[in-house]
């Protein structure tokens, strides 16, 4: 039987992109990840969208993001409230936000796990 791939386009892409506050800023950048977060979980394709906060940096927030497809990702990132996020978010930022493309880690099958 031949190999099979998901094309890039057709495979789910997660990201998880780091955001540090200015100092004073933190809770302006919270209310606008909070914001971002919900209006972004109505988007098409999205599989998570969740901001959490860093316990051990505060100021520091990190999103886990994932899409079915690189196309949603890409017509998210066309979304009025992402591009009025990322304009309105670097006046409270002490750096540049950084995006890190992340893959989950395959579960185990049953068959390995001696079941």
């Amino acid at each position: 039987m031949p190999h099979t791939t998901v094309s890039q386009e057709e495979a789910q892409v997660w990201l998880m992109p780091v955001f540090n506050a200015k100092a004073g800023q933190e809770a302006t950048l919270n209310e606008a990840l909070v914001a971002l977060q919900s209006l972004s979980r109505k988007d098409p394709g999205c599989l998570e969208y969740t901001v959490f906060s860093d316990d051990q940096r505060p100021g520091t927030f990190v999103l886990i993001e994932g899409w079915a497809r690189h196309g949603d990702l890409q017509a998210h990132n066309e979304e009025v409230h992402v591009k009025e996020f990322v304009k309105e978010v670097q006046s409270l930022l002490a750096a540049p936000f950084e995006v890190t493309p992340i893959t989950p880690l395959a579960e185990p099958s049953s068959e390995t796990q001696g079941a």
